[in-house]
C-alpha cells in the first residue's frame, strides 16, 4: 500500500486518516493544535471499536489500522515520502495554499496533492504549487468519512488526466464510489445541490410551515434522505454552512442568499452539535435532547 500525509486532524481529517489506514495505507497525521491531534486518535480508536463491535472488523485488524496512523510534528515531516498529501483544514484559500506550498517542498516529483474542499476553487488552491499544479485534485469526502460511500473528485484547470485517474484509483482502493466534476466551478456537484435543499428547508422554517423535526422527517421518510437537511446543518456546523452559502452567493447570486435565521443562529453562537445548541439542542454527548427549536 501507499503512504498518505493527512494535514488537519479535525472531524474530517481524522475520518479520512481512518479510512486510509483501514485500507492498508501508512498515514502521517498533522495538526497545528496538539489537543485536536490527541482527540483525533481517541475518536479514531472509538470509531474502530464500533466497527469491531458490529463485526465489520476484527480487533486485530482494527489495532493494526490504528497503529498505521502516526502523529507528525510538522507539515514537512508528514509530507516526506508521501504518495499523496491530503489537506482537510479550514475552508480558507490562503490557509490551504500555504499548507500545500509547504508540503510540496518535502515531496517528490510524483506526489499527488488532494484538497478536501467542498466549494473553493481547486485551481486557485493549486496555484500555490507552481509547476506542480497539474498534480492537484479536489477530493471531497463526506461526513462521516468512515460511513459515507462517496468521494467527489474535482479537476482543476491544470489537473492532468493522470492525476485524476490516480485519485480515482486511490479513492476506489479506499472502498469508495466516485463522481467526477470536470469543470472547476464553485460548489462542484454535491455542495451546490445540498446547499439549495438545506436553504429551502430554512426558508420553510422561517415561514413556520412546520417544525424542524417534521421538515427533516418529511425529507427522510418521503424523499429517502439519510439525514434531515436541518440536522445535517447542525451536525456539520451552521457556521460552516453559512460560510459556504456566502461563497456560493458571490458566485451564483440571489438563489444562494443565506436566511436571516441562519445568520442570527451563527451570530448567537448557536452553531449546532459542537456548541450544544443550533436548530436543535444537544446534551454533552452530542445526542439531540429535544425535537423543536425554541426560537
Amino acid at each position: 500500500m501507499g503512504r498518505v500525509a493527512l494535514i488537519g486532524a479535525g472531524t474530517m481529517g481524522a475520518g479520512i486518516a481512518q479510512i486510509c489506514a483501514v485500507a492498508g495505507n501508512d498515514v502521517a497525521l498533522f495538526d497545528v493544535d496538539s489537543a485536536t491531534l490527541a482527540k483525533a486518535f481517541a475518536s479514531t480508536e472509538f470509531s474502530l471499536g464500533k466497527f469491531v463491535s458490529k463485526g465489520r472488523l476484527t480487533q486485530a485488524y482494527a489495532d493494526d489500522a490504528l497503529a498505521r496512523i502516526v502523529p507528525a510534528d510538522s507539515i514537512t515531516t508528514a509530507a516526506m515520502g508521501a504518495d499523496i498529501v491530503i489537506e482537510a483544514v479550514v475552508e480558507r484559500l490562503d490557509v490551504k495554499q500555504a499548507i500545500l506550498a509547504e508540503a510540496k517542498e518535502a515531496t517528490g516529483p510524483n506526489t499527488i496533492f488532494g484538497t478536501n474542499t467542498s466549494q473553493l476553487s481547486v485551481t486557485a488552491i493549486g496555484s500555490a504549487l507552481g509547476a506542480a499544479s497539474n498534480r492537484i485534485v479536489g477530493m471531497h469526502f463526506f461526513n462521516p468519512p468512515a460511513l459515507m460511500p462517496l468521494v467527489e473528485l474535482v479537476a482543476g484547470l491544470d489537473t492532468s488526466d493522470e492525476t485524476l485517474a490516480w485519485a480515482e484509483a486511490f479513492a476506489t482502493g479506499l472502498g469508495k464510489e466516485t463522481v467526477i466534476c470536470r469543470k472547476d466551478s464553485p460548489g462542484f456537484l454535491t455542495s451546490r445541490i445540498s446547499a439549495i435543499v438545506r436553504l429551502e428547508c430554512l426558508r420553510m422554517l422561517e415561514e413556520e410551515l412546520a417544525s424542524p423535526a417534521d421538515i427533516d422527517k418529511a425529507l427522510k421518510l418521503g424523499l429517502n434522505f439519510p439525514m434531515g437537511p436541518l440536522e445535517l446543518g447542525d451536525f456539520n456546523g451552521l457556521d460552516t454552512y453559512l460560510h459556504a452559502l456566502e461563497g456560493l452567493e458571490r458566485s451564483f447570486g440571489e438563489r444562494y442568499r443565506p436566511t436571516t435565521t441562519l445568520k442570527n443562529l451563527v451570530a448567537a453562537g448557536r452553531l449546532g452539535r459542537k456548541t450544544g445548541h443550533g436548530i436543535y439542542r444537544y446534551d454533552e454527548a452530542g445526542k439531540r435532547v429535544e425535537e423543536d427549536r425554541d426560537a
